[in-house]
């Protein structure tokens, strides 16, 4: 599987399927390009794919110092300016819609559309900031696995969290979320709690690309009063709530979300 030096640390990657248009699938906190795998497979049938592991995620370099969230940015920029030549649709799901969001502000050249999967454009409110950076103190103290009670229920929404028929899936997804380098959890964390607020930009676009927001029924980190306020600041925008799923609806509720992704495709075409 490919890798690329981008800013002094190695992002792995994966390319699949071919077409005329690029999609790049960016992934969430604590997870990594896998959670992706429904919808790389569909969609490779009629596009190029790329998804890419955040650093100090999946198989990417680790991440041991400090770093902000336009330090992610820079890292997906790099990447697509390295891998595709030309304007790509994006995928964001939750800390990949953070990305992608600084990113069309600083880059629109680069963007075909834009799909915003449970993320958000506003700061975290300072009870959130509060309740984060408790979480983050003890994973420096003790690791992650000590505080999946309190993760879990946070990333996975209750329908997929006790569905018997995908336990074993969910066994998975808490043993590479256990296996996180513990300092790397921490530094990310860090870099995209503390992220500034690009509503009013995004407000002052005045033709953004195609965008497609798509957000959990049952997400708690961004809900879709959430969502609709991002819908909202962006011209244009379409709003999907997904059904039975939390916070991690490209993995909760697969085929939903990927039927979206391709309809919403189709009508770029």
């Amino acid at each position: 599987m490919p890798k690329i030096d981008i800013n002094g640390r190695s992002i792995h990657y994966v390319t699949t399927g071919s077409g005329p248009d690029t999609i790049v699938f960016s992934h969430g906190y604590l997870m990594s390009h896998k959670m992706f795998a429904a919808q790389i497979e569909a969609l490779s049938q009629t596009h190029r794919v790329i998804a890419f592991d955040h650093r100090g995620h999946g198989e990417s370099g680790l991440c041991q110092d400090p770093f902000g969230i336009y330090d992610l940015v820079d890292d997906a920029e790099k990447l697509i300016d390295a891998t595709c030549d030309g304007p790509v649709h994006f995928a964001g799901m939750s800390t990949g819609g953070y990305v992608g969001l600084r990113l069309l502000l600083r880059r629109p050249d680069l963007f075909k559309s834009l799909i915003l999967i449970d993320t958000g454009a506003n700061a975290e409110s300072a009870a959130s900031l509060k309740q984060y950076n408790q979480l983050l103190f003890f994973v420096r103290l003790i690791g992650i696995k000590p505080l999946l009670g309190k993760v879990l229920p946070l990333l996975f929404g209750q329908t997929f969290r006790n569905d018997p028929a995908r336990r074993a899936e969910f066994n998975q997804l808490k043993s590479y979320i256990s296996s996180l380098d513990r300092t790397s959890v921490r530094q990310f964390g860090r870099a995209i709690f503390d992220r500034d607020d690009v509503q009013d930009a995004l407000r002052g676009l005045d033709k953004p690309p195609p965008t497609l927001i798509m957000v959990g029924e049952d997400d708690i980190p961004t809900p879709p009063a959430t969502a609709k306020s991002m819908q909202d600041a962006i011209k244009g925008s379409a709003l999907i709530e997904v059904p039975k799923a939390g916070h991690t609806s490209p993995l909760e509720n697969p085929a939903f979300v990927t039927e979206a992704i391709a309809g919403f495709l189709t009508r770029q075409t």
